[in-house]
């Protein structure tokens, strides 16, 4: 047990933060380039496909991802997330149809589907319980600020030496992940050696049943980050921005600056009050992309989306923990993110089908978005009341 007056801050914490960045910009560094690579191939109508699939095999892989942080191991999990990014960045340049790209997005999505289960998992066996909100807000700092400055190394590469060497340079940064992962200490204390059985997953080891909360409250509010990776590189150029990462960009840095307190803040007044918090600020924040036709608009947006999304998700992950038992915090983390997947294939897929190419459609998207998200506002006040009522 963690003695409560330990430092978060540590060596393997430290190393945990700076994979986990450099993992983010790996393959957040395509995002903003793919829509219009996509268009080249001759797929522009299949746009919203583009983060659907991605987050398909990434929801796919949870259970999978989950049993094997609980039982493999922590660093081992890891590192095949950022191996199939390694490995997939050599891929794209030889891909050269439509069907074989979306293939290619699907065996990508794995990535994802791994080591941010046992990243999550690493981090609540290193950081004491009360640190927990603090400990998660400081990495998923990190983690967006690799999701800050990939898509902006992205557009430059490139704008500036082609399509390929930005693919190239993805893997380059995930090399680099994997290099910190694998000279990091296993946490599981009772790890297994790895056999086939692993990878038979029984309907129990699906779902951790606990954090079904956490999970719908994660569906709704991520379907909003569907929505904006489908429509905002569209939107950017629509608006005469040149650098599609700039949004991006934007964003995160406002995010980051807010997760230096506000995961302090969960903990000490507690998840329910600041998740509730950034609901509310991330349905301003989509509303106003949707009544705003002007780059000033759109950088408030990401400004105003930034802020909200820092203060919830230290809150909502740190909940899932709490909700949890300590032996099932891989299959407890792998729920939430198979929820957020699910958020966020299905907003880009149902963006990306409204949408169809036609810009004019866009603003609609992201106010109807805002009442989704509002919706799990109103499931935490239900969630609570009922909680209360069965005490």
């Amino acid at each position: 047990m963690q003695q409560e007056n330990t430092s978060i801050y540590t060596l393997p914490f430290a190393l945990l933060c700076l994979s986990s960045l450099l993992f983010s910009a790996s393959f957040n560094m395509m995002i903003p380039e793919l829509p219009a690579y996509l268009t080249k191939l001759g797929g522009a109508e299949h746009k919203g496909l583009i983060i659907a699939l991605f987050t398909l095999t990434a929801g796919i892989s949870r259970p999978f991802s989950g049993k094997l942080t609980d039982r493999w191991g922590r660093v081992p999990v890891m590192a095949v997330g950022s191996i199939v990014c390694f490995v997939c960045g050599f891929l794209y340049p030889v891909i050269s149809s439509v069907a074989g790209f979306f293939l290619l997005r699907l065996i990508h999505g794995f990535s994802t589907g791994f080591k941010p289960t046992a990243t999550s998992a690493y981090v609540a066996d290193i950081i004491p319980q009360n640190r927990w909100g603090e400990a998660l807000g400081m990495h998923g700092l990190c983690f967006s600020i690799g999701g800050a400055v990939g898509p902006a190394i992205g557009s430059f590469i490139a704008q500036s030496y082609g399509i390929n060497p930005m693919f190239y340079a993805s893997s380059v940064f995930a090399l680099l992940s994997i290099v910190i992962v694998m000279n990091m200490k296993e946490t599981l204390a009772t790890k297994e050696r790895f056999n086939r059985s692993m990878l038979r997953i029984k309907k129990d080891e699906i779902i951790e049943l606990r954090v079904i909360p956490a999970g719908i409250v994660t569906l709704l509010s991520y379907s909003a980050y569907g929505v904006i990776l489908t429509l905002i590189p569209d939107w950017s150029e629509h608006l005469g921005i040149g650098n599609k990462g700039l949004f991006f960009t934007a964003y995160t840095l406002s995010s980051i600056g807010i997760r230096f307190v506000s995961g302090k803040v969960a903990d000490r007044y507690g998840r329910i009050k600041v998740m509730l918090v950034g609901l509310v600020i991330i349905s301003i924040a989509v509303l106003f992309l949707g009544l705003g036709n002007s780059v000033e608009g759109l950088m408030a947006g990401a400004i105003i989306y930034g802020i909200g999304t820092g203060i919830l998700s230290p809150a909502v992950n740190a909940w899932t923990i709490d909700l949890s038992l300590p032996q099932h915090r891989g299959k407890a983390m792998a729920t939430m993110y198979i929820a957020l997947e699910v958020g966020i294939g299905g907003g880009a897929l149902l963006a990306g089908y409204i949408f169809r190419n036609d810009v004019s459609r866009i603003p609609s998207i992201f106010i109807a978005n805002s009442a989704i998200i509002l919706l799990a506002f109103f499931y935490i006040l239900y969630w609570q009341a009922k909680t209360k009522k069965g005490n």
